[in-house]
């Protein structure tokens, strides 16, 4: 009997070891999808512009939607907005400009329209606030991303030398569900990033009424910063915009009425059928589950990299947003 135990013990040594298989690290956008529903936010009917552009070739409906700045920011600007929206002057106007890699704008091509009554002059100093609520800097997140890059262990360290927070600015972090950039003096504003919305103007000092509106297509241009008045961002519909045909006139305007793209009517969603009304929500840029979205963005851990980047451009960090009831 203790021969065959023997014998036993030792074919049970002789098996090959199988080596138990680390979890798999979410990727950002599972990160978000787990997301419980406590951690998203839904987004007023009353602060989304919804804008229908005439049908395309194939007889398909293009309909965008704006999320507007919420306060303090361009609020000038916004009241301008609702009461453009108001008066449905958008009705008949255009798409009429369309630059490779920079950005769509649309409004009167004939800049001879007639404004509505009560849209104000809003003061360059606008651009910027002296007050923000809940700012999420994401400085330490970056810090964090070079130590798990180093290896290392411990308090996060101020950002490295080699890992400039920001070219443009100081700190960098997120406001309410928006990407947004502070200075030294404790002013703030949004970014350009990809589909932000922002008030085409002339020159300095003029600002815009917010009858021209641009989004941003291509590579953030964020020398604008600080520039140009943002309103909002795209957050459904940017490829109705983002295909079109290319401008061939100067900084990309449409040189005939023909390559215009109409705009059949633009309206805060409010003022639309109850049954028509779109209805988003977005990831809490305070909650638990963003942050570690943005640690995820910021140190690409899951299969498909090989070396993480050890930190996140704050335009490489997408605020989800998803039709409400999406993930129920």
């Amino acid at each position: 009997m203790k021969h065959l135990l023997l014998a036993a013990a030792a074919a049970w040594l002789a098996l090959p070891v199988t080596a138990q298989e680390p979890a798999p690290i979410p990727s950002p956008g599972e990160i978000a999808a787990a997301a419980p529903a406590s951690d998203w936010i839904a987004i007023a009917p009353s602060d989304l512009l919804v804008m229908d552009l005439a049908p395309d070739a194939k007889g398909k409906p293009r309909r965008v939607v704006i999320q507007l700045m919420p306060a303090p920011f361009s609020q000038g600007w916004i009241g301008n907005i609702r009461k453009l929206a108001a008066a449905h002057w958008w009705d008949g106007t255009s798409v009429n400009r369309v630059q490779d890699n920079y950005v769509v704008q649309w409004g009167d091509a004939t800049e001879k329209k007639a404004l509505p009554e009560g849209v104000v002059t809003v003061a360059e100093d606008e651009y910027v606030s002296k007050s923000i609520p809940n700012f999420e800097n994401v400085s330490s997140v970056n810090a964090r991303a070079f130590m798990v890059t180093k290896g290392l262990k411990g308090p996060p360290p101020p950002p490295p030398l080699d890992k400039p927070e920001d070219v443009y600015t100081g700190v960098v972090g997120f406001a309410a569900g928006f990407p947004m950039a502070a200075g030294p003096q404790f002013e703030f504003w949004p970014v350009h990033c990809y589909g932000m919305v922002g008030v085409g103007r002339n020159l300095s000092p003029d600002t815009g009424t917010g009858a021209e509106l641009y989004t941003v297509i291509g590579h953030a241009p964020r020398h604008l910063d600080q520039n140009i008045a943002l309103v909002g961002r795209v957050i459904s519909g940017i490829e109705h915009l983002s295909s079109l045909p290319r401008g061939t006139g100067a900084l990309g305007f449409y040189e005939t009425e023909a390559e215009r793209v109409p705009i059949v009517s633009v309206r805060i969603a409010t003022e639309l059928p109850a049954a028509d009304q779109p209805r988003f929500e977005y990831l809490s840029t305070e909650s638990g589950s963003f942050a570690r979205y943005v640690d995820a963005r910021a140190n690409r851990r899951d299969p498909f990299f090989i070396k993480p980047a050890g930190g996140a451009d704050i335009c490489n960090i997408p605020v989800p947003v998803r039709a409400a009831g999406e993930g129920k």
